[in-house]
């Protein structure tokens, strides 16, 4: 497979199809191997239009969703990125190219080691992992953008709170088969603006607060 065009082929029959087409996500999904990132045994499937398991009960997103994150969250060189949900790397590398500073974490050693491994493939990367849960006590840190790459089946607050003034955060809230993706922009020091962009179904965050279950 020559992967160099496979790649520019997801990019532009999946990814700008998809109303993706800020220049400066195009160019960073592009530029990163996506086929270093996916489990050797899926290899082929790396380009696919579809989640890909990688372990540990988790998928690793569809690429035009992965791109539709980096687009709604318009990452800038200045910015300090914190990921919710390392996964195998991939969005981590390409949030690492348009930002200033990324801070990945996850709850599962296995994939926080995976993904220190495959961001090698990526030179220009400099991402951060740690191993963490990010429903702990402890507070998250600041920073300008947020990406929750799990679903909050209850939208939760602290995400948000780690926003800095003129922050963004990419998160997507609710229970199959319907989830809502939301953007929340920080506008002032206790006031958030919240936008629905698009629906779509992708596994909850671990510990996340569950839904209620109405019983008749």
């Amino acid at each position: 497979m020559d992967n160099l065009a496979a790649r520019q082929q997801m990019v532009d029959q999946q990814i700008r199809t998809w109303e993706v087409l800020d220049p400066r996500v195009l160019d960073a999904l592009s530029q990163v191997p996506r086929e270093a990132f996916v489990p050797p045994e899926y290899r082929e499937l790396a380009f696919a239009d579809a989640p890909i398991p990688i372990g540990f009960g988790q998928s690793m997103l569809a690429p035009k969703l992965q791109g539709r994150i980096l687009q709604a969250l318009a990452v800038n060189a200045a910015d300090t990125v914190l990921e919710v949900g390392s996964g195998l790397g991939y969005l981590s590398a390409c949030l690492s190219l348009l930002g200033g500073s990324t801070h990945s974490i996850d709850i599962h050693a296995g994939l926080i080691e995976s993904a220190r491994a495959n961001i090698r493939a990526v030179t220009a990367a400099k991402v951060q992992f740690e191993l963490r849960d990010a429903f702990g006590a402890a507070p998250l840190g600041e920073y300008d953008v947020v990406a929750v790459t799990g679903s909050l089946p209850v939208y939760d607050t602290r995400f948000e709170r780690s926003l800095r003034v003129g922050g963004r955060l990419f998160a997507i809230v609710g229970v199959a088969p319907v989830m809502d993706a939301v953007l929340v922009r920080r506008v002032d020091s206790d006031e958030w603006i919240r936008e629905s962009l698009f629906e779509t179904v992708v596994d909850a965050l671990i510990n996340a607060t569950a839904a209620q279950r109405f019983v008749f």
